[in-house]
Formats: structure tokens, C-alpha cells, sequence
């Protein structure tokens, strides 16, 4: 099928491939951008998969306060140059990512990280309410797997929606500052505090405030 410009443009600014390959490869996926991301990926042509195993050891430790206090997050993101470091635009990335993790709560930078304990726990759940949905039982690890995604999704910080454009992950996000940073980019840690965690008192919900905050 014929692909117009304005995708061709956007697919390269969020993979960071040629604009040949950009337009072979929306032509592969029908002009799909999320499915001709995923072929360049998958043949090696994003910026991001060819930055991957570069060593990113500079960065910045951004911290994000709020509600007078009520949320605070330290959130540590790497590049490769003090360079890089120190420009508005990737200042403006960790400042994004910092209020992303305020307003979306996430438990964990990647999947990999997700406690086994925990996994087991939400796996014998998914379970069990296949089970009781009346699912038969030689498909329900299946579709445990499945809905595991929905897990992933909802707390690692990676696969989370972007809160100021829910159309990409965090993960996009990144990718599509790889390719026009030009240096390798990741999130290595964070650490959230609420105000009143784990303690009985009146519930606030200062996530629904943070992402109306973040989406004004």
C-alpha cells in the first residue's frame, strides 16, 4: 500500500531508521506505525536496538514533589555523555518520566524486576478466575499469560501508557529520544513516597490529582 510522508516521518523520528527503511517497512505492516516499529526493530534498524548495548553511565537524578508535599519521587535516568546530560531536552525527559512515576504509580522500571513471590501470587489469582469464569482448564494457562500482560502493563514502568500521551509506552518514549538524542538512554531506578503510605487514615486519591496535573 502507499504511505504518505507524515508517517514515514514519524515512524523515523520515533525508531530513528533511514527514511527508506521507514517507508519499506510501513509498507510491510499496511501502514501500521506500531507493527512497522516492531519490523525495524526486529530487523536490527532502530536507533534504540543498535544503542542497546552502549554504556550509558551519565545522566541525572531528577526529583518530582507534589500536592505540598503529599507525593515525592528521585528518579535516576542515564545517557552515555555529561554532554547530553546537561541539554534542555533530556532535562525535560527526566522531568516527564519524574511526574509519570508520581501520577502512574508504577512498582517497577522493567519486568524482570517484578518480585516472583508477587508474580506467583498474580498468576494463582488469574487462575482462579478463569477457572470460575467456567474457562476450560487446558486453556486457562494460556490465558493466564495473557492477562498477565494487562499486570505488566499496569505497573512496570516501561509498559506503562505515557501520562501526557497515552498512545505510547514509556518504552516509545524513550526510543524516540534515542533516535534523536543520538545516545543510549535508560531509566536505571526510582523510588516513590506517599504521603501517609501504609498507615489507616483517609483515603486521598493523589494519583487521579497528579494526572490531571500532568495532562492540563
Amino acid at each position: 500500500m502507499a504511505v504518505n510522508a507524515a508517517d514515514v516521518k514519524s515512524l523515523r523520528e520515533r525508531t530513528g531508521a533511514g527514511m527508506l527503511d521507514c517507508k519499506k517497512a510501513l509498507e510491510e505492516a499496511n501502514g501500521d506505525l506500531t507493527k512497522a516499529a516492531e519490523l525495524l526493530r526486529e530487523k536490527g534498524l532502530a536507533a534504540a536496538a543498535k544503542k542497546g548495548d552502549r554504556v550509558a553511565t551519565e545522566g541525572r537524578v531528577e526529583s518530582y514533589i507534589h500536592g505540598a508535599g503529599r507525593i515525592g519521587v528521585l528518579v535516576e535516568v542515564n545517557c552515555e555523555t555529561d554532554f547530553v546530560a546537561m541539554t534542555d531536552q533530556f532535562k525535560e525527559l527526566v522531568r516527564d518520566i519524574a511526574m509519570h512515576i508520581a501520577a502512574a504509580n508504577p512498582k517497577v522500571v522493567r519486568r524482570e524486576e517484578v518480585d516472583q513471590t508477587e508474580l506467583d501470587k498474580e498468576r494463582e489469582i488469574l487462575r482462579a478466575q478463569a477457572l470460575n469464569e467456567g474457562k476450560p482448564e487446558k486453556i486457562v494457562d494460556k490465558m493466564v499469560e495473557g492477562r498477565l500482560n494487562k499486570y505488566y502493563e499496569e505497573n512496570v514502568l516501561l509498559e506503562q501508557s505515557f501520562v501526557k500521551d497515552p498512545d505510547k509506552t514509556v518504552q516509545t518514549l524513550l526510543n524516540e529520544k534515542i533516535a534523536t538524542i543520538g545516545e543510549q538512554i535508560t531509566i536505571r531506578r526510582f523510588v516513590r513516597f506517599e504521603l501517609g503510605e501504609g498507615l489507616e487514615k483517609k483515603a486521598d486519591n493523589f494519583v487521579e490529582e497528579v494526572m490531571a496535573q500532568v495532562k492540563a
